[in-house]
């Protein structure tokens, strides 16, 4: 699925050129926010994480 987006993005690159200044401004735009990319790197490595079980009594 990963790889059908990039391709995606990458074909309408090459199609419609005026595109790339446009999805420059979108990253641009998104990464001057850090609390988004906060979040998105949270959400990545979540998955990743080793469960924590219940606390011993």
């Amino acid at each position: 699925m990963k790889w059908l987006l990039l391709g995606a993005l990458l074909g309408l690159l090459l199609a419609v050129p005026q595109t790339f200044d446009l999805t420059t401004a979108a990253v641009a735009a998104l990464a001057s926010k850090p609390l988004l990319i906060a979040f998105s790197l949270g959400a990545a490595a979540r998955p990743h994480l080793p469960l924590v079980g219940r606390w011993a009594r």
